[in-house]
């Protein structure tokens, strides 16, 4: 990619760079994919225009854990979360996603990536653990596929459970595997798609489901692989299993990790909710970090995670808005939100809490930072042209636009944004993904939902189209 965009006169420019600077009446000249400069009055011969009058620029959002495989039990009432213990909500869901198929994977993923793209999200990870008899291998190779199509930067995190039920597990057996399975698939993953160049569009992480649901071995042989190919690690921690870890090897999930060797600067954890303050020179020290995913806290009834302590501390934090089973959508902004508002909750217990900023940076550098992709969540020269825009030239912003870089997080901007760059493409502006058909990937989805899912599953007896 080689043509020059000119992002003229934004009316602010909130880069999230180390010098924290916002820039009014500022320009954005992009290149190649990239920022090539920063400033006031830039001009370059032949360059697409985009006038960025009335519009805040903000980094792309970087959204650190998801599971797009969710998307069609968002708003399913027949298993509603707070109405249901955790094993009857597990035993109910997973009579549902053990009949997802590849069709569903990638209409789901699809769904998942216009709702972070139209709300700034330019960057996902995706935690895809559901490997079922009617998937098989293939579902990455549908989100890729969907990736592709989408425009979207995206980070596969391949996932397995391997543990049987009779073990332990919460995992159906007919969606368990072997370790040597998965690790045969994560080889075949990294060598199809796994790209470790910086402002790479695809990239996979290795990612056994959690303790709970996989044998010690699956992440033993994970670090092993994960280190020899040199690519980042992932899983759910600290989210509630301490008890079980407890149980199962006398010693608490970071504990345990420690003794396997299971910590370092190329891991990061889903949730970390239950890290004790004792616990945190172990992340800080190895450089182990956390994504914080607000919206499933609130649905549990959860421990607000400690971020004034873990920043203190020098734990990496980023961001991430979970799966829809347990959020029922893929809005970044809105997490962004959530994730500051619940911050204040305990601010006079925790002598204070982080700024809206300091939240927006979360989102952000810091959570690209942690992925390892510090080419990312920064608007400065040589970062990713990764961004997006909000039109401020609306009445409900009368009188609130006095500070451009806590605007998100403490007015709750969350509606759908007005532009949104990736690598340097617009891929969405003014209510229209481009170089997609919506209404026909709509209505596609829709009849997959219809067939695999609403016309064969009792969760969806009550909403099927065709009685």
């Amino acid at each position: 990619m080689s043509e020059k965009i000119l992002i003229r006169n934004a009316d602010a420019i909130v880069t999230c760079d180390d010098a924290d600077r916002v820039l009014c009446h500022s320009d954005i000249l992009l290149s190649g994919g990239r920022i090539e400069a920063v400033g006031r009055d830039l001009s370059a011969g032949g360059a697409q225009v985009i006038d960025a009058a009335g519009k805040y620029v903000y980094p792309g959002l970087v959204n650190t854990h998801h599971h797009f495989f969710q998307a069609f039990v968002r708003n399913l009432m027949t298993i509603d979360r707070p109405g249901l213990t955790l094993m009857q909500w597990l035993d109910d869901i997973y009579k549902v996603f053990v009949r997802i198929n590849g069709d569903v994977i990638f209409y789901a993923s699809a769904a998942c990536m216009a709702d972070l793209i139209k709300h700034g999200c330019t960057c996902s990870v995706d935690h895809q653990y559901c490997y079922t008899p009617a998937t098989g291998i293939t579902a990455v190779d549908r989100q890729m596929e969907a990736a592709n199509m989408m425009g979207f930067r995206f980070v596969a995190a391949r996932g397995t459970n391997t543990l049987p039920r009779w073990q332990g597990s919460t995992i159906p057996d007919e969606m368990c595997e072997t370790t040597a399975a998965y690790l045969d698939d994560c080889q075949r993953l990294l060598a199809l798609y796994h790209d470790p160049a910086p402002f790479s569009m695809r990239q996979i992480v290795l990612a056994p489901c959690q303790p709970i649901n996989c044998t010690e071995d699956t992440f033993t042989e994970t670090i092993r692989l994960a280190r020899s190919a040199g690519v980042h690690m992932h899983t759910h921690l600290c989210e509630g299993e301490n008890s079980s870890m407890v149980r199962r090897f006398g010693v608490r999930s970071l504990e345990w990790c420690r003794r396997i060797g299971f910590t370092g600067s190329d891991i990061w954890l889903a949730h970390g909710r239950e890290t004790l303050p004792e616990e945190y020179p172990l992340l800080a020290e190895s450089g182990m970090g956390i994504s914080h995913c607000p919206a499933p806290t609130m649905l549990g009834g959860s421990e607000i995670l400690d971020i004034p302590g873990m920043r203190k501390a020098g734990i990496p934090l980023g961001l991430g808005v979970d799966g829809c089973a347990t959020n029922d959508g893929s809005n970044m902004l809105d997490t962004l939100r959530l994730a500051y508002l619940m911050q204040t909750f305990l601010s006079k217990q925790r002598g204070g809490c982080p700024s809206p900023y300091d939240m927006l940076k979360l989102a952000t550098a810091g959570g690209a930072d942690m992925i390892g992709r510090p080419e990312l969540g920064r608007l400065a020269v040589g970062k990713a042209a990764d961004l997006f825009m909000v039109d401020v030239r609306r009445l409900e912003y009368a009188g609130a636009l006095h500070d451009p870089a806590s605007m998100l997080a403490k007015l709750g901007v969350t509606g759908p944004v007005w532009l949104t760059m990736i690598n340097g493409r617009v891929v969405y502006q003014n209510d229209r993904l481009t170089g997609v058909d919506e209404e026909k990937l709509l209505r596609e989805g829709e009849d997959v939902c219809d067939r695999v899912l609403r016309d064969t599953c009792g969760a969806f007896a009550p909403y099927r189209r065709h009685q």
